[in-house]
């Protein structure tokens, strides 16, 4: 964590600043701006959080290309997804060339140290949306995930839903980790072996989630076309699985009316009934100086499952 940018970074700071950070110069502008106007928290609160949480979000986001979603008016303007890093931008920001359709290149960001994730977040970033695979691999991720959308189910199916994925992934030895989406719902992860391409990662996905909507016909859908999905059922989502597609990072603020943020759980925490709401742009980096990151093996190496068993 760089001190110097904590402390310019206090509460209430206003205008513009300049933070000299780990030798790479950094305008920050526009800190006084209301971006949660009814919370009073401003774009230099928003800041301020990231400097904090930075320590254990950039291990997870670093090496990735990021696709920035831009609230320039605060969480509830107009916002606009931009793939392309805007230029000029300053010669230490690191991109990733990815080609898309015939051949068009997009120099996608990658937010890989604090200069970098407090320049995105000045451009209006309020949560971050990384890649699945790394700059080095495009088409090979290094996790399997699935998005539990409650639609119009209850938090309770949602969390009925995580456990019940959660107990058949650990069936067939694929170890999960849980953090709330921040937005509706359950991010589930499963840390795996690069190998497999991003479409062969879907196709894993997409089978897993039919299954289990299969066998809880009640409770859990895999049908992600709105106007065929049953009312009242928590959507086991692998459609997030596809290239190019993002989910919002861990410890990612999100636009709602809470500033509520994407945070690690514990499955024990989620039977105790913790909720979306309780975590918070104002109480998670004292969360996390109290329990660390609870991601962490997530960027170990051991553990990560073969997927080729299952092709």
């Amino acid at each position: 964590m760089n001190a110097e940018a904590l402390d310019s970074l206090e509460e209430g700071a206003s205008g513009e600043l300049t933070l000299t950070i780990e030798g790479r110069e950094l305008r920050l502008t526009h800190l006084e701006k209301p971006f949660w106007p009814e919370l009073g928290i401003t774009k230099g609160d928003l800041l301020r959080y990231y400097a904090h949480v930075a320590s254990v979000l950039l291990p997870h986001v670093r090496d990735r290309a990021m696709v920035m979603k831009r609230y320039p008016n605060g969480a509830f303007g107009p916002f606009f997804f931009m793939k392309r890093a805007p230029v000029p931008r300053p010669d230490w920001v690191q991109t990733c060339s990815i080609t898309h359709g015939a051949g068009n290149v997009i120099d996608f960001p990658v937010v890989g140290d604090l200069a970098s994730l407090l320049w995105v977040v000045n451009l209006g970033c309020i949560d971050l949306n990384p890649w699945y695979a790394r700059c080095d691999d495009v088409q090979r991720p290094d996790y399997l995930h699935f998005d539990l959308d409650p639609f119009d189910a209850s938090w309770e199916q949602v969390v009925e839903t995580g456990l019940v994925l959660r107990d058949v992934l650990e069936g067939l030895k694929m170890p999960t980790l849980v953090k709330t989406s921040g937005s509706k719902g359950l991010h589930l992860y499963v840390p795996i072996r690069r190998g497999p391409t991003q479409k062969q990662v879907w196709t894993i996905a997409k089978a897993l989630a039919q299954e289990l909507a299969g066998h809880h016909p009640d409770l859990i859908t895999a049908e992600y076309r709105v106007a065929k999905r049953p009312r009242g059922r928590v959507l086991v989502d692998y459609n997030q699985n596809a290239l190019g597609r993002t989910l919002a990072s861990i410890y990612s603020v999100r636009p709602t009316r809470y500033a509520s943020v994407s945070t690690p759980v514990t499955w024990e925490e989620l039977e105790a009934g913790v909720r979306i709401e309780d975590f918070t742009l104002r109480n998670v980096p004292a969360r996390v100086e109290r329990l660390g990151d609870l991601w962490k093996p997530l960027m170990s190496p051991k553990g990560r499952v073969e997927l080729g068993r299952f092709l």
